[in-house]
């Protein structure tokens, strides 16, 4: 029997800016066993509920990732005005609706570019981060911010988008389309990357179920399941097939990401092409009373946003579940028996964000 040894790997990595830490067991080059600690950036932020109000905890929960920041405000308010049955006006959903599919375009690129990174290919993760500066452009020109956008409100959005402004996004998503095409090839045809990522890290359908898997990493296993298809925001109107493959390895997980870049370019054209006129938010009168569970799609995975209130303007709970969190125990499957060396490649597939985990 191999003898076998315990190393540490991070919270501190070259490839991997994320403090997570993992102590794997290793027998020669494998890996037998992972085991995880976090909680080196936890910031106390859902405790805020007793200092902050219900309004003010908004921008709070923006600043749980500066990745997802704009979802995270949006999950939360809807979370809220269930509890109040507040009903926000249309244009307000498809705002919300087409700021969310930018969230994950640029999400899905800032992650393109780490993977490409990871398996050695510099000029391909910033041809990537260069695609993704002009997702955050159209940001700054509609909301006014390039990381965190505070533009979701209880009872809306406080922005609006001219026909100016969509006419760019149009354009500029349709650049973002034909550059992927291009890029696609060397993550998905390329011999050496698929060396690097074919039949590393399989996590099966059944693995995948069992241990909570979610977003591309569950889907790429081949669960189908997408919090978008229950119709919160604009998405009821729009017309969408959840994005999955049968594989589960590495390979897969990119695929399934790139592909969903292309959705979410579709979902932007079908809610620019149908948004209504009208207000940007309700009339919000009163304070919160009663508790609600929202579930939204983050780029990483299904997001859960639990508030609950009593009446006062402070809230007596908020909790956040994030898609991180949920992947950590899939993520554990898929090292045992990886090699030593694809271990930093296999943390990346998951998306990892620590920031939103650990809050």
């Amino acid at each position: 029997m191999a003898k076998q040894s315990i190393v540490p790997f991070g919270p501190q990595h070259p490839v991997l800016p994320e403090p997570i830490h993992l102590d794997l067991v290793l027998e020669d080059e494998k890996v037998v066993k992972a085991i995880p600690s976090i909680g080196f950036v936890h910031r106390g932020l859902e405790s805020l509920v007793e200092k902050k109000d219900f309004n003010e905890m908004t921008y709070v929960v923006e600043r749980t990732c500066g990745i997802c920041s704009f979802m995270h405000g949006m999950g939360y308010c809807e979370s809220i005005e269930h509890i109040m049955n507040v009903e926000i006006p249309d244009r307000a959903k498809y705002l919300r609706t087409i700021w969310a599919e930018l969230s994950r375009i640029h999400s899905h690129l800032l992650w393109l570019g780490l993977l490409a990174d990871a398996f050695g290919f510099e000029s391909l993760f910033y041809q990537c981060w260069r695609m993704r500066e002009k997702v955050l452009d159209v940001f700054e020109l509609t909301t006014g911010g390039r990381c965190i956008f505070s533009v979701n409100k209880v009872g809306g959005v406080l922005k609006d988008m001219d026909a100016e402004m969509l006419k760019v996004m149009l354009d500029v998503t349709a650049g973002i389309e034909e550059e992927l095409k291009v890029i696609k090839k060397t993550f998905l045809f390329d011999y050496t990357v698929e060396s690097r990522l074919k039949g590393v890290g399989v996590l099966t359908k059944e693995q995948a179920h069992n241990l909570g898997a979610a977003g591309p990493f569950a889907r790429a296993s081949g669960i189908k399941m997408d919090m978008r298809t229950t119709g919160y925001a604009a998405y009821k109107d729009l017309d969408m097939e959840i994005i999955t493959s049968e594989a589960g390895d590495s390979f897969a997980r990119c695929e399934v990401r790139i592909n969903e870049i292309f959705q979410a370019i579709d979902l932007i054209r079908q809610a620019i092409s149908k948004i209504p006129g009208g207000e940007l938010s309700a009339v919000v009168k009163g304070n919160p009373n009663g508790e609600y569970f929202m579930r939204v799609e983050q780029p990483r995975g299904e997001a859960i946003y639990y508030s609950k209130a009593n009446g006062s303007k402070f809230l007596e709970r908020m909790r956040i579940r994030t898609p991180t969190f949920a992947n950590i125990p899939s993520l554990l499957e898929t090292l045992k028996g990886a090699d030593f060396a694809d271990v930093p490649l296999l943390i990346v597939t998951i998306d990892p964000c620590i920031s939103c985990t650990e809050r």
